[in-house]
């Protein structure tokens, strides 16, 4: 009973904390864009003139700036998948081109997201929460004015912002509605691959245990298949890219994923490594743990890395734990795969990446 009452208070402290974070920060941001008007030429309108857009600067020259419009219905960028599927390495191509900002993982998104999703599912939880007036429309909007706080704020400002947290796409839908005109990309891996790359470098994922391949890929197959099915039913909203068809055919499929983000082609895309640490290009985490590997040229290095670790009986039972590999192209039978033959111009990268 003791242990029911805390948790109950608990989920209400959390509900109270989001709606007095949205509340609070809006004002706050009124008074700073007020004090901004009078203390800059060509200042900020004050937020209760903008219809419901918030307002940053942008800098765009050594001593020139402009006001930076932000709101809902500014077109977002997704970025998701299961971690160890290539994610960041997508974002620092993205994060190459001039007019694109997604920036580090900020891992606060997906457990907001998750929390939110608690809240939903529990219909005595939901049913309490609307007696309290703090009903969908209320939270909805609490979530929207967070989020988009965070990406907003946590880097440099650009005509396209990007989000890359990889569980955030468990909560794809939701996302969908409110940011109408956001896009998705969910980045597909051999599950395989995956789970032995977060395996063998040890990378820690709530519910995975990397004592055992069969849990891992079974908690792949799951969490691919949400992400998967959500993408799907958005249709034009998202986009599946395949990391190996990324990493072996590089200009073909960034084309593709910038005609299908309306973002004019740039080819610095293909050359992100040249553009870590400089400003306005690409900044890396010092704790994230992909950030070794994406400083280096797009490469096939990493593609069948996972060939002969895996244990036998797990091999053996692949098709049957990891039904999604089917799904999405991979054969569960296959050791080594056929991934297809890299350009040119991905192999001389891979020649030149040291051992």
């Amino acid at each position: 009973m003791i242990g029911k009452l805390k948790q109950n208070l608990l989920v209400a402290c959390l509900v109270i904390s989001s709606v007095t974070v949205f509340y609070l920060g809006r004002h706050a941001m009124e008074c700073h864009h007020r004090i901004e008007e009078y203390s800059q030429p060509g200042g900020i309108l004050p937020l209760s003139g903008l219809g419901g857009s918030m307002r940053t600067t942008l800098r765009t020259g050594q001593n020139l700036s402009t006001p930076f419009i932000y709101n809902k219905d500014m077109p977002l960028i997704f970025i998701g998948g299961v971690p160890r599927s290539g994610t960041t390495l997508m974002r620092a191509m993205l994060d190459a081109h001039p007019e694109v900002r997604c920036g580090e993982e900020t891992r606060v998104i997906p457990r907001i997201l998750a929390m939110k999703q608690m809240w939903s599912r529990s219909g005595r939880e939901k049913m309490r929460l609307d007696e309290a007036g703090v009903t969908d429309e209320v939270l909805d909007a609490a979530m929207q004015a967070f989020l988009l706080e965070i990406i907003v704020k946590h880097g440099e400002p650009a005509s396209f912002l990007c989000n890359k947290d990889p569980f955030a796409l468990k909560s794809l839908s939701y996302l969908a509605k409110i940011f109408p005109r956001a896009k998705f990309v969910l980045m597909i891996r051999d599950g395989r691959a995956s789970v032995h790359s977060m395996i063998s470098r040890k990378v820690t994922i709530a519910g995975f245990d990397l004592g055992s391949y069969r849990d891992c890929l079974t908690k792949w197959n799951r969490a691919i298949e949400t992400m998967y099915t959500q993408c799907l039913d958005a249709a034009d909203k998202c986009l599946p890219m395949h990391y190996e068809q990324l990493v072996l055919h590089p200009e073909k499929w960034m084309r593709t994923l910038l005609k299908f983000l309306d973002i004019p082609w740039n080819n610095a895309v293909l050359h992100h490594e040249e553009l870590i640490g400089k400003a306005g290009g690409v900044s890396l985490s010092k704790v994230e743990r992909s950030t070794d590997q994406v400083i280096k040229p797009v490469n096939v290095e990493a593609l069948s890395k996972w060939v002969g670790k895996i244990p036998a009986d797990v091999v053996r039972d692949m098709a049957v734990i990891a039904p999604m590999l089917s799904r999405l192209g991979y054969d569960p039978h296959a050791n080594p795969p056929n991934y297809g033959q890299p350009d040119p111009k991905v192999l001389d990268n891979t020649r030149r990446v040291p051992d």
